[in-house]
C-alpha cells in the first residue's frame, strides 16, 4: 500500500532523507540507509569504520562529527558499497560518495520564480558536446548568446551519475549524484543562478523508467526496489508500489527543482514508467512538482498520444513524435522503421498542426493494436514541437542532422523551421539546429570491458531493419571519436548558409515574442489544410489580426493570388524563410512597397552580434512583388498577415 501525501510529506523531513546529510547546526553529518537483507550495517568515513544503529524497519542510522568533503561508503555485512542516495560522486558510480551540502551555494538571482509553458522556447543541449570544454562552466558562458537568439527555456540532457567519461546520460545509476565529469554541483548551482539572471529557465531530462546496466547498487540494499510484475527492454522493473523506490524517485525530483532550483523535469519514456499502484507514480510526481514554491513544469516523453497524461496525471505537456515524423516523411520520403506509418505532404501535416498529433485511435501497425485518443482537451501549449531532438538525430546510424542529408536543402530545412516557430504549440531546438550545424550527434557511451562490445554490437542490430543503413556505416559509440564527432563547431556560424539560417532563426524568435497574433496560444484560433498536395497553410486569426503562413512542397512555383484558398489572403509580407533581393536604397525604396507600407522585419535591418562576439551582416530582409505577381518557390515558406 502506498503511503499518503502526509506520509510523503514526512519521509522528506532532513531528518528522513536516506544518505549522507550535514546537520543545519554543522555539528557533523547524519548517515541513515535502508536495507531488507543486511544484518550489519556500518558506514566507511575517510577509511574507518563506523557501526549505523537500527532504527527498526531496516533503517540504519548515525550522526559523525564529519563535515562536508568527507569521502564515505556504506558497508553491508562487510562489504563496502556506494550510496546510491550519493549527492556526488568526484570518482564515478563505483567511488566514494562526497558529503555535500547543498544549501552552502549563495543563490544571486533568488526572486526568479518560474515560467509559464505557453512562455518557453526550448533549446536542448548535451553539456559534454555543447562546448568544446563540455563543462557547466563552459555552457554558462553561452547563455547570453542563447538569450540574445530567443531562447527562454534551456532542456538539458539527463546529469545524474553514468559509468564512464562520456554518454548520453540515459544509462544513469546514482540519480542523486550530478555527472561529475561536467563539473560539481555548486557549479552546476552556478549555471542554474546564472541563466536565472538571464531570464531563461533551465530544465532537466530524468530518467525514472530503468537504470543503467553497470553501477546501480540499490539491489544490494534491497531486491524490494524492483520487481517481476512488469517487463522492461531495459532491465529490472522499477516497483512504484514499494514505498522505498517511490520516495527515491519523488525525493530526487524534490531535490532537483528545489536544491539546484530548476524550474522543471522532462520524464523519459514514461509509457515504460509502468504503476499498478492506487495512484499513479506519474500523477505523485506532477501533485509533488505543482506543491513547490515558484513555476515548476512537468513534461513526459510518451509516443502513446494520451491526453490523460495531463488531464488525468496532472503533467503540463508532452513530447509529440507525431509532428516530427511527418516533417520528416515530408522532407526526405523515409518509410523505414516507425517512418513507415506516416504519409508526409501537406494535407498530412495540415492534419497532424489541426489534430494536435496524427494517432487518435488508429491502428499502429508496429505494435499490432490501436494507438492514442482525441487532444481536443489540450492546450497549444502541451504540445512540445520540434523537427530535431537527440533522439531523432542519435537514433539514425550516423547521428545526420535533417539538414545533412542530400535532398534536404537548405530552404526546405528553414521553411520547416518557419512552420515550427510560427506555430502556437510550444517549439522546441536541439542544440546547434538554429545555425543548420555541420556536427551530426551520433549515440556514444564508454563502457567497459563485455557491456562495452555488447553495446557496440547491438548497436548493429538495431537498424537492421532499416533499407539505408548497412553495417559498416553504423559509427561505434564506445569509440572516444564518435563522441568527438558530436561536439558543435561554434566558428561555423559565420559561414554561408550558416548565417542565413541563424539570421532565420533570431527573426522567427523576435517575431514570435513580440507579433500580436503569433502571441496568442489558442488552439481554437488555429486551422490548417492544403491545396492541390503541394502547399500546405495553416491560419491564426485573433482580434489583434491574421496570419497565413504558406509552405511550397512542391517542385514549381505557385502563383499566390490564383490559389483555391477557403480564405483571402492578407497583402503583407510578415516574414519570409529565403530573402528575396533588397529594393532599391534611398526613401523611395519604401514608397515602392505596397501602399508605402513597410514591415518590422524591414525596420529591423541592420548587423547583429554573433554569439562569440563576432558581427554578421545581415541577410537581405523579404521583399514582396507586386500585389497580382507572388510567386512561391518550390520548398520556400512566407508568412502572411493583416492587422485589425
Amino acid at each position: 500500500m502506498q503511503p499518503s501525501l502526509t506520509t510523503q510529506q514526512q519521509s522528506d523531513a532532513l531528518a528522513s532523507r536516506l544518505g549522507a546529510h550535514p546537520l543545519p547546526d554543522g555539528s557533523g553529518t547524519r548517515f541513515r540507509l535502508w536495507t531488507s537483507t543486511a544484518r550489519t550495517v556500518a558506514v566507511r568515513v575517510d577509511g574507518t569504520d563506523h557501526d549505523m544503529q537500527s532504527q527498526g524497519g531496516g533503517i540504519y542510522e548515525l550522526v559523525l562529527p564529519v563535515q562536508p568533503g568527507a569521502r564515505y561508503k556504506f558497508v553491508l555485512d562487510g562489504a563496502a558499497w556506494p550510496d546510491p542516495y550519493a549527492r556526488f560522486l568526484p570518482d564515478g558510480v563505483h567511488g566514494e560518495a562526497e558529503v555535500m551540502n547543498l544549501h552552502q551555494y549563495q543563490w544571486q538571482n533568488t526572486d526568479w520564480r518560474g515560467l509559464p509553458l505557453r512562455d518557453c522556447v526550448f533549446y536542448e543541449l548535451h553539456i559534454g558536446t555543447f562546448t568544446p570544454e563540455g563543462t557547466y562552466a563552459a555552457a554558462q558562458a553561452k547563455l547570453p548568446y542563447l538569450k540574445e537568439l530567443g531562447i527562454t527555456a534551456l532542456q538539458l540532457m539527463p546529469l545524474a551519475a553514468f559509468p564512464g567519461q562520456r554518454g548520453w546520460g540515459y544509462d544513469g545509476t546514482a540519480l542523486y549524484a550530478p555527472y561529475a565529469p561536467y563539473g560539481r554541483p555548486e557549479e552546476l548551482m552556478a549555471f542554474v543562478d546564472a541563466a536565472h539572471g538571464l531570464g531563461l529557465g533551465v530544465f532537466l531530462d530524468v530518467v525514472y523508467n530503468h537504470f543503467g546496466p553497470d553501477g546501480n547498487y540499490l539491489s544490494l540494499y534491497s531486491p524490494q526496489y524492483f520487481t517481476d510484475r512488469f517487463s522492461s527492454a531495459w532491465g529490472a522493473s522499477l516497483d512504484y508500489a514499494e514505498p522505498h523506490m517511490r520516495r527515491f524517485v519523488t525525493g530526487n525530483a524534490r531535490m532537483w527543482l528545489r536544491d539546484y532550483r530548476l524550474d522543471g523535469l522532462r520524464l523519459d519514456a514514461t509509457q515504460a514508467m509502468q504503476d499498478d499502484s492506487e495512484t499513479h507514480i506519474l500523477a505523485e510526481l506532477a501533485q509533488e512538482v505543482h506543491r513547490l514554491n515558484g513555476t515548476h513544469l512537468l513534461l513526459a516523453e510518451d509516443y502513446r498520444n494520451l491526453p490523460e497524461l495531463v488531464t488525468r496525471h496532472g503533467l503540463d505537456g508532452i513530447w509529440i513524435d507525431d509532428f516530427h515524423h511527418e516533417v520528416r516523411v515530408t522532407l526526405t520520403a523515409d518509410q523505414d522503421g516507425y517512418y513507415a506509418p506516416y504519409k508526409g505532404g501537406a494535407a498530412a501535416l495540415a492534419n497532424a498542426i489541426g489534430r494536435g498529433w496524427v494517432f487518435e485511435g488508429q491502428w499502429w501497425p508496429l505494435e499490432d493494436r490501436p494507438r492514442g485518443e482525441p487532444a481536443d482537451a489540450l492546450g497549444a501549449a502541451s504540445f512540445v514541437y520540434f523537427i530535431q531532438n537527440h533522439d531523432q538525430v542519435g537514433n539514425r546510424a550516423v547521428g545526420d542532422r535533417i539538414h545533412h542529408l542530400p535532398h534536404v536543402s537548405p530552404e526546405r530545412f528553414r521553411a520547416a523551421s518557419m512552420l515550427l516557430l510560427t506555430l502556437p504549440m510550444t517549439p522546441l531546438l536541439f542544440m546547434g539546429q538554429e545555425w543548420a550545424a555541420s556536427t551530426p550527434f551520433p549515440f556514444f557511451s564508454d563502457h567497459h570491458g563485455e557491456l562495452g562490445a555488447a553495446v557496440s554490437e547491438g548497436r548493429k542490430k538495431e537498424f537492421e531493419g532499416f533499407a539505408s543503413f548497412k553495417g559498416e556505416d553504423i559509427l561505434d559509440p564506445q569509440a572516444a571519436q564518435t563522441f568527438e564527432l558530436a561536439k558543435l563547431h561554434w566558428a561555423e556560424q559565420k559561414d554561408g548558409e550558416h548565417v542565413r539560417t541563424l539570421e532565420l532563426y533570431r527573426q522567427l524568435l523576435h517575431l514570435r515574442k513580440t507579433d500580436p497574433v503569433l502571441q496568442n496560444r489558442d488552439r481554437q484560433n488555429l486551422s490548417a489544410g492544403s491545396v492541390a498536395g503541394d502547399l500546405l497553410w495553416v491560419r491564426t486569426v485573433t482580434e489583434a489580426g491574421e496570419r497565413v503562413l504558406l509552405w511550397n512542397l512542391g517542385t514549381a512555383e505557385l502563383k499566390l493570388d490564383s490559389l483555391p484558398l477557403p480564405f483571402e489572403l492578407p497583402g503583407d509580407v510578415v516574414a519570409a524563410s529565403e530573402f528575396l533581393p533588397s529594393p532599391p536604397a534611398g526613401e523611395g525604396a519604401a514608397k515602392q512597397r505596397e501602399g508605402g507600407r513597410v514591415t518590422k522585419l524591414e525596420k529591423d535591418q541592420g548587423a547583429r552580434e554573433l554569439g562569440d562576439g563576432d558581427a554578421a551582416e545581415l541577410p537581405p530582409l523579404p521583399n514582396p512583388p507586386p500585389q497580382g505577381e507572388r510567386e512561391l518557390k518550390p520548398g520556400h515558406a512566407l508568412l502572411l498577415g493583416r492587422n485589425i
